[in-house]
């Protein structure tokens, strides 16, 4: 008798710890899609931002390499390093903050509905 109230109570508490993870796996499945959705339009944005870039920083290193070896006598080498040293620098800031626009917590409620369940089930 208590060994077939044991597995009845076995049966109860795995049902409702199935019952408890398939909330919390739709939770999750909610939030990755909301997830996504801001991580590919943060992506396109800064996709987007690189080429403008891109474009208009050909057009002032041709200007600003012509001012250096022209107006200030720099030899072409010598002009071509400093705009790349100047674009090293511009492309790190960009690089850290884009990086910094992706960076979020990822499944906030599902972090905390698994925690809150597991300290539930636990008698925490």
């Amino acid at each position: 008798m208590a060994d077939e109230q044991q597995r009845s109570t076995s049966g109860k508490l795995a049902s409702l710890v199935t019952s408890v993870m398939d909330l919390h796996v739709r939770i999750a499945l909610q939030e990755a899609d909301r997830e996504k959705r801001r991580l590919l339009v943060g992506g396109l944005l800064i996709g987007t931002a690189l080429v403008l870039l891109t474009g208009a920083l050909l057009v002032a290193h041709g200007a600003l390499v012509l001012w250096l070896v022209q107006g200030w006598g720099l030899p072409w080498l010598l002009a071509f390093l400093l705009v790349g040293a100047g674009d090293l620098v511009l492309a790190g800031l960009l690089l850290r903050i884009g990086g910094g626009l992706l960076k979020g917590p990822y499944l906030p409620q599902t972090t905390a509905g698994i925690t809150k369940t597991t300290r539930t089930l636990l008698g925490r």
